[in-house]
């Protein structure tokens, strides 16, 4: 491991992530996946990690990952066993995370709450501390919130409780991790597979409602997600921060 905290920038024409290794937990689709690619173009090193191995395979095959691991990143002793065995210490790690839980919370039983809550907020605190010692010093760690729980709503009071809790803990961890950046990005609407899984048949017209309401006039894809994320991997000034990428849709909805 490293013992500089610092990088050379790159030289005009020089790929920003060239000789960087980047771990993607949740990086066989949707916004892990794009931010895998667009970090893999920047001539970084990948490393995959998810639950689906089909999946995983087509995606590791496509990027030429350094290498990948089937599993549940809920399950903390996978999740250590994968950082225990990487051969060697990496740049930056960014975990996707499960979809939001819209189910009403007095209609979840307390195991059932627990997952929803747990599934972001013990993911962050799990990753956080099985990848101690295992990312450079300039290296950083990045997950994903969202925005739509800003506004309380009745029956969604587990997503707000997530996207209130996930900049405050985020903000720690970077100050308990220093000099490892820790950052949050907070989307809301994504054009991905696990949007289409959770919408369905109203998928086009909720893809249309947006066009047509949000300030930037069209709907955020995963793309641009993966662009922020590889710019907080890049930016080394940047830790303990809250990025918002919803195209403005808090602001109308």
């Amino acid at each position: 491991m490293t013992s500089t905290t610092t990088r050379p920038l790159p030289g005009a024409g020089t790929p920003g992530m060239l000789g960087q290794v980047v771990v993607i937990i949740g990086g066989s689709s949707g916004i892990g996946l794009e931010t895998a690619r667009r970090a893999r173009a920047e001539g970084a090193e990948i490393i995959l990690a998810a639950r689906n191995p089909e999946r995983l395979k087509r995606a590791a095959q496509e990027l030429g990952a350094q290498r990948s691991a089937a599993f549940d990143a809920t399950d903390t002793r996978s999740l250590e066993r994968f950082f225990a065995d990487l051969p060697a210490a990496v740049d930056h790690v960014m975990v996707t995370g499960p979809g939001p839980r819209y189910r009403p919370p007095l209609e979840m039983d307390s195991e059932e709450a627990r997952d929803a809550l747990g599934g972001h907020m013990i993911l962050a605190l799990a990753v956080a501390h099985s990848a101690r010692g295992h990312v450079t010093p300039a290296g950083s760690l990045i997950f994903i919130g969202g925005t739509p729980g800003r506004r309380i709503r009745p029956g969604l009071g587990i997503i707000s409780a997530v996207t209130a809790g996930m900049p405050a803990l985020t903000a720690s961890l970077a100050l308990d991790l220093a000099p490892i950046r820790v950052n949050l990005i907070a989307p809301g609407f994504v054009d991905t597979p696990l949007s289409a899984s959770l919408l369905g048949g109203d998928l086009d017209r909720r893809r249309e409602e947006l066009r047509s309401t949000l300030p930037i006039e069209r709907v955020v894809g995963p793309e641009d997600v993966a662009a922020l994320a590889v710019h907080l991997m890049i930016n080394t000034a940047v830790t303990g921060a809250t990025y918002d990428i919803d195209g403005g849709q808090q602001f109308i909805e």
